[in-house]
């Protein structure tokens, strides 16, 4: 069920078609948000939709993404369909991203820079479980 209605993208700030054009705003964001650029590695992204007054963003793309962060050795999917609310070191109410732990795929909802002057990561499920990992590895 997709969180885009038809009121939101009505409200939205930016709207941004191109993949070029919205994995470099997607960059750009992230960095005002003091994320690391790397966090959000989409490809063929059809639509950037930004609402500035809630801080919500979309992005869609052509297909589902899985990424190998190599410094971690952790598999990512990001679903075509990417959705949260970014603050200030964090992306809450995140949709359409799930990481590889053991042998399960767990959703994730939640990322949040603990402290940016110790660089570290910290990823949530809705179920309450919770990894930290070092910005560094992607891209901060």
């Amino acid at each position: 069920m997709s969180l885009i209605t038809d009121e939101t993208r009505a409200s939205a700030t930016e709207v941004l078609s191109r993949d070029e054009i919205c994995r470099e705003r997607l960059k750009s964001l992230l960095i005002e948000m003091g994320l690391p650029n790397g966090l959000l590695p989409l490809d063929d992204i059809e639509e950037f939709c930004y609402v500035k007054d809630t801080d919500f963003v979309w992005i869609k793309q052509k297909k589902e993404k899985v990424h190998k962060i190599d410094q971690i050795d952790k598999l990512v999917s990001y679903e075509t369909e990417v959705t949260g609310f970014m603050g200030r070191f964090k992306i809450e109410r995140l949709t359409g991203v799930k990481i590889k732990e053991l042998l399960i795929w767990i959703t994730l909802n939640e990322i949040t820079i603990d402290d940016p002057l110790t660089g570290n990561i910290t990823f949530g499920s809705p179920s309450g479980l919770y990894r930290t990992f070092p910005a560094l590895a992607y891209g901060m």
